[in-house]
């Protein structure tokens, strides 16, 4: 068998724990309705997480470029932009698929068919990586100008409140 038909055949388990993987990085209290509900409306977090993985994770295994799965890791990268994660917790789940996948193919991953194909599986996970944090600091950026403007505004509606007063004394 391939790398690829090993990972098919392995899918469920692979994304049940590359979810559990980036639940794990929420503070404790969070996990636990992250993984209950599975649910668009009741938990967006948990829902887009999980459809978002197994879309990307299909896509590695098409040989998908990162640009083509953007649809599935856009909502997940969205989501952790407006959290307080730092860049490289943010996107730690994507290199986390590296780990799952050898935990779960063991020693299959020494067959001499397996073992050829999985520094290229690694790599395009890598190029996957590469992809979000360019998401994700597009993300940010919009944030950072989101907030920026409602300074500017905030700032001139008090000047506007201050000439105001200063009207009315004189």
């Amino acid at each position: 068998m391939t790398l690829k038909e090993h990972l098919q055949e392995n899918r469920s388990a692979i994304v049940d724990q590359w979810f559990e993987t980036g639940v794990g990085t929420y503070q404790e209290e969070t996990r636990g309705p992250l993984r209950r509900q599975n649910a668009p409306f009741t938990n967006p977090v948990g829902f887009n997480t999980r459809q978002g993985l197994e879309g990307l994770f299909d896509g590695l295994l098409k040989g998908m470029m990162p640009s083509e799965t953007s649809r599935f890791l856009d909502g997940i990268v969205r989501i952790r932009a407006v959290q307080n994660f730092a860049p490289s917790e943010a996107l730690r789940f994507i290199f986390q698929l590296k780990t799952v996948v050898r935990a779960k193919l063991g020693e299959t991953l020494r067959e001499p068919a397996v073992a050829g194909d999985l520094a290229s599986f690694e790599s395009a996970i890598d190029d996957l990586a590469l992809f979000a944090f360019d998401l994700y600091m597009q993300c940010r950026e919009k944030i950072y100008d989101i907030k920026a403007k409602e300074a500017r505004s905030m700032t001139f509606r008090l000047l506007q409140k201050a000439q105001e007063i200063t009207e009315k004394q004189e």
